[in-house]
C-alpha cells in the first residue's frame, strides 16, 4: 500500500491510501477508466455524457454531503464534518457558511441530518453482520486501487469502502449504500438503476489483478440502510450470474473508452435519425378503442 499527499501521480498499479479529492480527479496521467465512468459509456447513458462529465466536475449536492457524511460516520475516515445548526440551506447565511466549509475542504451538514446520519451509523454497530464487516482493526477504509487492463492496458481504478487485512481465507469486501428500501425487492431496482453488479465485477477485477484475492475467489457483499428510521439494514450477496452479466458489459465499457480515447469522438445516443415508436399497449389500447 502506498500512502501519500498531495499532488500525486499513478504510474504503478497497487493500492494506494490517498484522498477521496485525488482519486477523483484521476492521478493517472493519461486518464484511466472508473466503474462509475464505464456505466456512464453504456445505456442509458452514452459517450458524450461520460466525456462532459469528466470534464466538469459536478457541484456540490446536498444529496452527495450526506452520503459522504454517512460513510464517515460509519467508515471512520473521510473529509471532516462541519455541523452547522440552521433549518435549511435557504439563508444567505447557511449557504454562506456551507461555502465556507467546502473552501476549507469540509462537507457541511446540517445539524439535524448530522444527528440522522449518526444514528445511521448506531443502526450499522448494532447490526451483527454489518457491523463484523466494516469492524475497526481488520482492515482499511477508503482505499484506491489503480491497475491496467489485461486485454487492453488501458487503466482502471477502484475505490474500496474497505479493503480488508489479509487473513489466509477467502477476501470477504463490503461495500456501503445508503437506500430509500432497503427492502429485497426494491434493491434489485436500485441495483439495475445504478449499474451495482458492473461495480462490484469491477472491484473484484481490481482486487484480483493487484493479488490481494489470496487465491480465493473474492465474496462482495453490499450493505445496504434505509435513511429513515429504524434505520433498517440488508446486507446483499449478487447471484452469480451478475457477474458474467457484468463482465459482458465492462468489456464494452473498456472498448468503447478505448476507441473513443485513440478518435477523441464521444458519440451520443445515436448517429442517425431513430423511428420512435409509442408502445405496444398505448396503441393496442387506444386503436382498439377506435375500433
Amino acid at each position: 500500500m502506498t500512502t501519500t499527499a498531495e499532488p500525486v501521480i499513478v504510474t504503478e498499479p497497487g493500492v494506494y491510501d490517498i484522498p477521496d479529492s485525488v482519486y477523483h480527479a484521476d492521478p493517472v496521467p493519461g486518464g484511466s477508466l472508473s466503474s462509475s465512468g464505464a456505466r456512464k459509456l453504456l445505456p442509458p447513458y452514452c459517450p458524450a455524457i461520460y466525456d462532459w462529465e469528466r470534464r466538469n466536475r459536478r457541484g456540490p449536492k446536498k444529496a452527495f454531503d450526506f452520503g459522504h457524511a454517512a460513510h464517515r460516520e460509519v467508515l471512520g475516515v473521510g473529509p471532516e464534518l462541519a455541523v452547522l445548526d440552521y433549518d435549511d440551506w435557504r439563508t444567505k447565511e447557511a449557504r454562506q457558511k456551507a461555502d465556507e466549509a467546502r473552501a476549507a475542504g469540509l462537507v457541511p451538514i446540517l445539524t439535524k441530518d448530522y444527528e440522522i446520519v449518526a444514528a445511521m451509523a448506531a443502526a450499522i454497530r448494532a447490526h451483527p453482520d454489518a457491523s463484523a464487516l466494516f469492524q475497526t482493526g481488520r482492515g482499511l477504509a477508503e482505499q484506491s486501487l489503480f491497475w491496467p487492463d489485461e486485454r487492453t492496458g488501458i487503466w482502471r481504478r477502484a475505490r474500496l469502502d474497505w479493503n480488508p487485512y489479509p487473513s489466509g481465507n477467502r477476501l470477504i469486501i463490503p461495500d456501503y449504500k445508503t437506500t430509500e428500501s432497503a427492502h429485497p425487492e426494491a434493491i434489485i431496482r436500485t441495483v439495475l438503476k445504478y449499474g451495482y453488479h458492473i461495480q462490484e465485477k469491477w472491484y473484484v477485477d481490481g482486487i484480483k489483478a493487484l493479488g490481494l484475492d489470496q487465491g480465493y475467489e473474492p465474496a462482495f457483499l453490499f450493505v445496504f440502510q434505509e435513511k429513515n428510521p429504524p434505520y433498517l439494514v440488508t446486507v446483499a450477496e449478487l447471484h452469480p450470474l451478475a457477474r458474467r452479466v457484468a463482465t459482458v458489459e465492462i468489456r464494452k465499457a473498456i472498448d468503447v473508452y478505448r476507441e473513443c480515447t485513440r478518435t477523441g469522438q464521444w458519440p451520443g445516443y445515436v448517429d442517425d435519425v431513430t423511428l420512435i415508436e409509442l408502445p405496444e399497449w398505448h396503441m393496442r389500447r387506444t386503436l382498439g378503442d377506435a375500433a
